[in-house]
């Protein structure tokens, strides 16, 4: 084979030419690029410079693409067992293929280093930006996206306290707002059902959103019983069955999604516990499961599909145009199932 067929590929920089204008090791580059915080900040810099006075791209293929955009996006989501992101991601897709787009899904299974090594791999594999789930993660990570140049868009929250680009809505209002109407049906001791809010915004915002409305209704604090569970229906019964021990019981059970709500409705119904008669349960997300559960769930709307859409257009006119992308808040909407009732009064 001829040499004629390499003829029009650059000589890219290379690892060693960043070491020798770094004036450092490859292994240091390397640690630099892919564990920054692993590095002293004057080396770190240092790096850096060189990375970007250079042009050095360590993504897999670079030789081949010859500073070409790959024209994929990738997203991490937290889970692929139930279809909480799925309408979202789904609108996502559509609007990258429409404009020539391929995606790339990884699930983190709600793990940070999974996250982080999935974020790698991503980037590794030449991909031109990101959408992330949630604002919450190490600085590390973060870090290294900025060394990397990789443009991100983080989806599913909104907060007027961070300074990166997202597009979601407000977790803790939309949570504050139903909580509203869980109290106006006059219920005083509630249960939540809820993921860990240990580096999970989304569920951390909903859970302040129920106390601040509890709070602001002048009930008292320990009338909130919180359990932390997994997500999936399994695990909204096991934890529906724990608070109904509590002295007195909840009148009402908050669930952070639909699925957890539709485990604490099979609970409630295996125990012969009355819904909403006796007991009343609301969701979030409104998922096609909300639709079919009898009776129908109480829940929150999300605009996943406005979502999923909006980002896709932000981070495409990003990669094209280079317009910035900016911070949107999205509405959520109340919807009306047969789940939530009245405290029923003594005889």
């Amino acid at each position: 084979m001829s040499n004629e067929s390499h003829d029009h590929i650059p000589n890219l920089p290379t690892l060693q030419d960043v070491a020798n204008l770094a004036n450092v090791s490859t292994a240091t580059v390397s640690r630099c690029l892919n564990n920054p915080d692993r590095v002293v900040k004057e080396t770190r810099d240092r790096v850096l410079k060189a990375v970007q006075s250079l042009g050095y791209s360590p993504n897999f293929g670079a030789r081949l693409m010859a500073a070409k955009r790959s024209n994929t996006i990738g997203a991490v989501i937290p889970t692929m067992e139930n279809a909480l992101f799925a309408q979202g991601l789904q609108a996502f897709q559509d609007e990258l293929q429409a404009a020539g787009y391929t995606l790339l899904v990884a699930s983190s299974s709600y793990n940070q280093e999974m996250e982080a090594e999935h974020i790698r791999t991503l980037v590794a594999r030449g991909a031109d930006a990101l959408l992330l789930i949630g604002h919450d993660r190490n600085q590390e990570i973060k870090s290294f996206l900025e060394i990397q140049n990789i443009p991100y868009l983080i989806a599913w929250t909104f907060s007027k306290e961070k300074n990166h680009p997202s597009i979601g809505f407000d977790n803790l209002e939309a949570m504050y707002d139903l909580t509203r109407k869980v109290l106006e049906h006059g219920h005083k001791t509630i249960g939540v059902i809820s993921a860990d809010p240990t580096m999970n915004d989304r569920a951390r915002d909903r859970i302040t959103g129920i106390r601040k409305a509890v709070t602001d209704a002048g009930i008292p604090s320990k009338n909130v019983h919180v359990e932390i569970t997994n997500y999936s229906i399994d695990d909204g019964a096991s934890a529906l069955r724990k608070l109904m021990l509590n002295n007195p019981f909840p009148t009402a059970i908050i669930c952070g999604n639909d699925v957890l709500a539709a485990g604490a409705l099979k609970a409630a119904q295996e125990s012969d516990i009355a819904v909403p008669s006796q007991l009343s349960i609301t969701g979030f997300d409104d998922m096609e499961l909300a639709k079919v559960t009898s009776p129908r769930l109480t829940t929150v709307k999300v605009p996943h599909t406005d979502m999923g859409r909006e980002a896709a257009k932000a981070l495409i006119e990003f990669l094209e145009k280079k317009n910035p992308m900016k911070t949107i808040k999205l509405n959520t909407g109340f919807v009306e199932g047969e789940t939530l009732g009245n405290v029923r009064t003594p005889n």
